[in-house]
C-alpha cells in the first residue's frame, strides 16, 4: 500500500508538482433578515421555546417547544425548587439545546420568571442547568416580563385605543400594565406599543409615544393561587374565594379607581387560561390557534364559559378535551383571575392573545436589530 501523502503546503500530487495551499472563499455572512432568532420562557409551570425567522413586521416560526415541567412545585411551601422540579426542567432545557444547536441559532435570549425569582436556591439552579445543557438562563425583573407582554400584544392594539391595558396571567405572578394612548395618532397607536421594548419611558422624544399610567405585578399566578386555597374543599368557595383574593391584590393599582380612563378602552389578555376559556367557548375539539389569537369575547360570553366549567366539577373538567390534561388542574385559579380583573373593569369585550413573552423577546431582539417592517402595523 501506498504511504498516506500528508494535507496541505507540501503536498504533491500525483505527477510530483507541489501543491499551492488553496485559498478558501470566506463564507458570505447570512443577511440579516434570514437569521434565526431564538426566545425561551422558563415559568413556574412550563418551558416554552420559540425559533423564528423575521417576516415583514412580525416573524415566521421554525421550530417551537413547550412542556410542563412545574419547577415552582413546592416553591411556596419550602421556599425552594425541588430536585425533582429541577430535574424535569433540566431535561425539557436538553430538548431545547438540541433544537437550538440543530438550526444553529446565534441570537437568543433565555428567561427565567418568578418560580426562580422567588426561589432560596434558584442561583444553585441557573448553574445547574449551564452546566448540564449548556444554556444561560437570565432571571428577569418583573418590570421587564410586563414590558415584553405588551410588545407581544402590539399587533393586536385597536387604532381606535386610547386606554390599554395588557394583562399576563401567568404559573407564578399576573402582570398588569396600564396605557395611555390618547396623544398618540391613530395610526401610529399599534407601532407605539412596540416602541416599548427598550423601555417603559420611551428614548425618543420625536416620536409619538404610549405613555405608561402604571404597571404591578401581582405575586398571584394560576399555580400559586390555587396552592394557597388547596384547603378548601368545596369547588365553587375556592373559587370564589380565589377571585375576591386576587381582586383585594389590586387596590395599589392606581387606574384601578380611575373611571375616567375607560373609553376607547381595550383589554388584552395573555395566557393559557384566556385562550383555554377562548377554545371551549368556541367549542373547538382541537386547539386551534388561527381561530383564538385576536378573538374578541364579551364579558357574558367569559362568564358563561366559567360557569359552565363550576358546574362541571373536577371530574367533569378532566374529562373535557377543550381544556387538557396540562390545564384541567389550574384552570380555575386562572379562571379566578379573569373574572376578577373583568369585575374590576367592566367593559364589555377582551382580547384574546395566544402570545406572550416568547413573542415579546423575539419582537424585542428584531426590533433592536432593525429587521422588523415598521409599516406592517
Amino acid at each position: 500500500m501506498a504511504p498516506q501523502r500528508p494535507n496541505g503546503a507540501g503536498a504533491q500530487n500525483d505527477k510530483g508538482a507541489v501543491k499551492r495551499p488553496s485559498k478558501r472563499r470566506p463564507v458570505p455572512a447570512q443577511p440579516r433578515s434570514e437569521q434565526l432568532y431564538a426566545a425561551l420562557d422558563l415559568g413556574t409551570n412550563s418551558c416554552r421555546m420559540l425559533i423564528a425567522q423575521p417576516k415583514g413586521g412580525g416573524f415566521h416560526v421554525v421550530d417551537s417547544f413547550s412542556k410542563s415541567v412545574q419547577l415552582g412545585a413546592g416553591l411556596e411551601k419550602s421556599g425552594r425548587l425541588s430536585r425533582g422540579s429541577m430535574a424535569r426542567t433540566v431535561q425539557a432545557l436538553r430538548i431545547c439545546q438540541q433544537k437550538l444547536r440543530k438550526h444553529k441559532v446565534k441570537r437568543m435570549r433565555l428567561v427565567a420568571t418568578e418560580a426562580c425569582r422567588r426561589a432560596l436556591n434558584a442561583d444553585d439552579f441557573i448553574n445547574r442547568a449551564h452546566r448540564e445543557t449548556g444554556l444561560r438562563l437570565e432571571i428577569i425583573k418583573p418590570e421587564e416580563e410586563a414590558r415584553l407582554a405588551v410588545i407581544s400584544c402590539a399587533p393586536l392594539v385597536s387604532k381606535k385605543t386610547e386606554n390599554l391595558l395588557v394583562v399576563d396571567i401567568g404559573g407564578g405572578s399576573t402582570e398588569l400594565v396600564w396605557i395611555d394612548m390618547k396623544n398618540v395618532p391613530k395610526r401610529d397607536r399599534p407601532q407605539s406599543i412596540m416602541r416599548l421594548h427598550s423601555g417603559f419611558i420611551a428614548l425618543d422624544k420625536s416620536m409619538p409615544a404610549a405613555r405608561v399610567v402604571d404597571w404591578i405585578s401581582v405575586p398571584l399566578g394560576v399555580a400559586t393561587l390555587r396552592d394557597q386555597f388547596n384547603d378548601v374543599e368545596n369547588d365553587a368557595a375556592r373559587f370564589a374565594l380565589m377571585s375576591w383574593f386576587f381582586e383585594e391584590n389590586l387596590s395599589d393599582f392606581s387606574p384601578y379607581h380611575d373611571t375616567e380612563a375607560r373609553e376607547r378602552f381595550q383589554i388584552v389578555g395573555t395566557s393559557g387560561t384566556v385562550t383555554t376559556v377562548a377554545a371551549s367557548h368556541l367549542g373547538l375539539k382541537r386547539y386551534d390557534r388561527t381561530k383564538v389569537d385576536g378573538l374578541r369575547m364579551s364579558s357574558t360570553q367569559i362568564d358563561t364559559v366559567i360557569s359552565s366549567y363550576l358546574e362541571m366539577g373536577p371530574d367533569g373538567r378532566r374529562a373535557d378535551p377543550r381544556i387538557g390534561q396540562d390545564r384541567q388542574a389550574l384552570i380555575m385559579s386562572g379562571a379566578a383571575i379573569l373574572q376578577a380583573l373583568m369585575r374590576c373593569w367592566p367593559t364589555d369585550k377582551l382580547s384574546v392573545a395566544d402570545r406572550g413573552l416568547r413573542e415579546g423577546l423575539l419582537y424585542a431582539q428584531m426590533s433592536a436589530d432593525g429587521v422588523l417592517d415598521s409599516g406592517a402595523f
